[in-house]
């Protein structure tokens, strides 16, 4: 990571404005409202990337801090890309001392395969053994 970037943990940092305006742009959460991405980032640990003050990208980890830990909404800022922030912010992440020792990481990504496959993410082997609930139009449907 260039050195004028750093990754913080401390929510007092964030820029939720920031997080939301991309959140509620992207295919995952298209029309996300302030309240649900504020609401989350309350019950996530969250990473932050920032240069100086300014918030280029942002991570969040549910968890239980003892088995399990699910990765969602991982950015960098479009301007930013291109840099090695993502893969330094998942780095950071991967070595967190709270998320050391846990049976299993989830996420979910429709094209960023090759970033978390260096970090040992897979396939599931037995992709019949999970389930889920997925309501991707929730946020627009409470739009209107």
């Amino acid at each position: 990571m260039e050195d004028r970037f750093v990754v913080s943990t401390d929510k007092s940092l964030l820029d939720i404005p920031f997080i939301h305006a991309f959140l509620s742009q992207s295919y995952w959460a298209e029309q996300i409202p302030i309240e649900t991405v504020a609401r989350s980032i309350e019950h996530s640990l969250c990473f932050g990337v920032y240069e100086e003050k300014d918030q280029r990208g942002f991570a969040r980890v549910v968890t239980d801090y003892t088995t399990f830990a699910y990765l969602a909404d991982v950015f960098i800022d479009e301007a930013y890309r291109g840099r090695g922030l993502s893969k330094q912010l998942m780095q950071h992440i991967m070595a967190y001392p709270q998320l050391q020792g846990l049976r299993s990481w989830f996420l979910v990504t429709r094209d960023a395969h090759g970033l978390y496959q260096q970090f040992g993410f897979s396939v599931p082997e037995n992709p019949e053994r999970l389930m889920r609930i997925v309501d991707m139009d929730i946020y627009k449907r409470a739009a209107q």
